[in-house]
């Protein structure tokens, strides 16, 4: 039965992966590659295909799902930058020292693209495969050839162009939905790994509670990344009913990610408690259930079916039978017994119990979403399309982790290039730089687990390709194959890149056997195999060379973490909130929670990413990880605070909540501003929270919960600061 229900996981898992944007994006591109290749093939010879084939591979690198406003000058640079460099190379193909001339500053400006973020780096891919891939064209003495092979070149990229602006164009539609999906996938990932914190007894070992705490840190991020993906698709002009119901569930998704953080709150008080134990074990089971509806509705995105409806989870919540022996009934100050806290929990649980079913109905077309604010405003919440001169004008530091990247990618080419040039099989030193170019990144972590990759996946499709051409397989068949590869190839880029690599592998063999077909090459897998090991140890070594540690951006991260935080603070709880809702105050605090969400996101990733790196050189791990959790305890403390304000206003008392609403403003201003001088180690219980006790927040006056969150909010914002004051001296420290 357990393998039975394995094999089930893995038949959704495999139909999942096949149904992506990713996968979807990946076809696209080798459908692509496939019409244009054939096609030149057909008119214009095999050579002609090849070239022209060449000029696809170029552009696809920056071919991602993205929005259909400026798709096609997100693809333009790899050809304007890729077309002179392709050519130069054909030019100085026969003297040796005018083309190293050329590669290694060729190659700086390449990787000065990093300094765009993501949307550089596959430009910097597709610059360094316009010069590596010319060098696999053979030698041509004739300028006239030179200029036939440019213009083959130039023919397939220009033409990928017109077809990857109308694919995104025609799949729009279907990537709102696989991003959507995705995302949703994601969220019940992260609600899985929250209802593990429920455990009790045997199931909650300290060690596994730390790793545990670092696997919600890591999905938070991912989730955040994954987010802001779903947005600048799902977000852009919803103008059709279609593109308002899915944009209105993602709303209701970021609303479900608040409510997921929250529930964390007070569970270790409860996990002290042994009488709770059976609340706790329940509460996770309703929140697994919450994780296999989401999923369910992901796997009815996927296939276009409307999703099942959802069992409604308060009945269960409303008779859970609470623990108030003593001593679990001894109320702390403030008067939250363990019996109210575990209500609290309950009710934040039945938080993300409506916003769950409120998804699904939205996806079954039974509740009509509400995207005004978001149609009005939808360019705030989305990444700019357009290419601005602001990052390269930024560049010119020493410390400028893009610039130390690019002169440590130049000089890693240069000796790559001299090492071609002493091989006794120097005509393919090709397979060395491109190597490099998808090896070497911008991180020790991320080179690190490149190379691993790499070096697997060009081992196996060594093989393959191996085979394939010892067979003497037909050019037709072979560009069917490339088109495969290719798909592949793209599609797993980013999710798992050993399937690249092996894909990779594959296409460049056959590519570079189908441009040298009139010489019959022979291409021997120990060759490439020693080629890709050289590679890979030349862009490992060079990892080291100018290094950008992660240390050296700590300091800006955690800066640009506190004052998200602050701002977040300052929106969530300004007074409108209790006279009105989705109007420009509300948009600002959106934006608010964007960011602090991001600037996390960010902190958490260069932590992880620390860890590969030499101990000598690593953040402050201890505090960091501390300031990590107290700012993710602080997101959900004010999440709680914003939670009751937006849709429990009728059960407050304003008149008990707006004098401690406008000091824990100032409060948690005065603490998270980061540039303000530390504050004391100690916050009080206000007075408002002493004289007030907690009842049944299901029936009663929510203040005194209020009330305690604002306490508790700003002791965690004093933990904070204090662990990222720690953080910040010993970086500067060290420097």
């Amino acid at each position: 039965m357990k393998a039975l229900h394995l094999t089930e996981q893995h038949k959704r898992a495999a139909l999942r992966i096949a149904l992506s944007y990713y996968v979807s994006n990946g076809m696209s591109a080798a459908l692509g590659l496939l019409l244009i290749s054939g096609t030149v093939h057909l008119l214009l010879g095999s050579f002609a295909a090849a070239a022209a084939s060449v000029g696809v591979v170029v552009c696809i690198p920056p071919d991602q799902p993205a929005p259909q406003r400026g798709k096609f000058w997100q693809l333009l640079p790899a050809l304007l930058l890729g077309l002179p460099l392709f050519y130069g190379v054909q030019v100085l193909h026969a003297s040796p020292l005018s083309l190293g001339l050329l590669l290694v500053p060729a190659s700086f400006v390449a990787f000065l693209a990093g300094a765009w973020g993501k949307r550089g780096l596959p430009i910097s891919v597709s610059i360094m495969f316009a010069m590596i891939f010319s060098m696999a064209v053979p030698d041509h003495r004739s300028s006239a050839t030179n200029l036939a092979t440019c213009a083959f070149f130039a023919l397939g990229a220009g033409a990928y162009m017109l077809w990857a602006t109308l694919a995104n164009s025609v799949l729009n539609a279907r990537y709102r939905t696989q991003m959507l999906a995705d995302t949703l996938l994601a969220l019940a990932t992260l609600m899985r790994t929250q209802a593990r914190q429920f455990a009790t007894g045997a199931a909650a070992v300290s060690g596994a509670e730390t790793a545990l705490i670092g696997a919600l840190l890591q999905q938070q991020a991912a989730l955040a990344d994954q987010l802001q993906a779903a947005r600048d698709i799902l977000l852009e002009s919803p103008r059709t009913a279609r593109r308002q119901q899915l944009a209105g569930m993602l709303l209701r998704v970021l609303e479900m990610r608040d409510h997921l953080l929250v529930c964390e709150l007070d569970l270790d008080t409860l996990k002290a408690h042994a009488g709770h134990a059976p609340v706790l074990d329940a509460l996770r089971e309703v929140l697994d259930a919450l994780a296999d509806g989401v999923e369910r509705l992901a796997d009815a995105l996927l296939l276009g079916r409307a999703p099942e409806p959802l069992a409604n989870r308060r009945p269960q919540l409303a008779a859970l039978q609470w623990s108030d022996d003593a001593p679990a009934a001894q109320a702390p100050a403030g008067g939250a017994t363990p019996a109210m806290l575990a209500l609290g929990l309950a009710s934040r649980i039945g938080y993300l119990n409506d916003d769950t079913l409120g998804l699904i109905a939205l996806a079954r077309g039974e509740e009509a979403p509400d995207v005004g604010l978001v149609r009005a405003n939808w360019q705030l919440f989305v990444s700019p399309t357009v290419w601005s001169w602001r990052p390269f004008f930024s560049l010119w530091r020493w410390n400028a982790a893009p610039l130390r990247h690019a002169i440590r990618a130049a000089l890693a080419i240069a000796t790559a290039y001299l090492i071609a040039l002493a091989t006794p099989w120097g005509t393919h030193d090709y397979w060395i730089f491109l190597t490099i170019v998808v090896v070497l990144r911008g991180s020790l972590a991320q080179t690190l687990d490149r190379r691993n990759s790499r070096v697997g996946g060009t081992l196996i499709g060594c093989i393959v390709a191996g085979i394939l051409l010892y067979l003497h397989t037909p050019v037709p068949l072979l560009l069917l194959i490339a088109t495969l590869a290719q798909a592949f190839a793209h599609a797993f880029a980013v999710k798992r890149y050993l399937v690249t690599a092996v894909a990779a592998t594959v296409l460049g063999l056959v590519q570079v056997s189908m441009l040298n077909a009139g010489s019959n090459p022979s291409f021997e897998v120990i060759e490439r195999m020693f080629d890709t090991l050289l590679g890979a140890a030349i862009a490992w070594a060079f990892s080291y060379v100018l290094p950008s540690w992660e240390r050296t951006q700590i300091a800006a991260l955690v800066q640009r973490t506190l004052a998200a935080q602050a701002r977040h603070a300052r929106e969530a709880l300004g007074l409108w909130q209790l006279q009105a809702v989705d109007n420009e105050p509300e948009l600002r605090w959106r934006l608010a929670r964007r960011e602090a969400y991001d600037s996390l996101s960010a902190l958490v990733q260069a932590t992880q990413r620390s860890l590969s790196e030499p101990r000598a050189v690593r953040p402050p791990l201890e505090p960091l990880g501390r300031m990590l959790a107290y700012s993710y305890q602080l997101q959900a403390q004010l999440t709680t605070v914003k939670t009751l304000l937006m849709q429990r206003r009728e059960r407050l008392a304003h008149a008990h909540i707006d004098g401690p609403l406008k000091q824990s403003a100032l409060t948690l201003n005065a603490i998270l501003v980061w540039d303000h001088v530390p504050v004391a180690s100690a916050v009080p219980v206000s007075a408002a929270t002493q004289a007030m006790v907690l009842q049944d927040p299901f029936e009663n006056d929510l203040s005194p919960w209020l009330l305690r969150r604002l306490d508790l909010a700003a002791e965690m914002a004093a933990q904070l600061r204090r662990n990222a004051d720690r953080v910040l001296r010993e970086v500067a420290s060290t420097r």
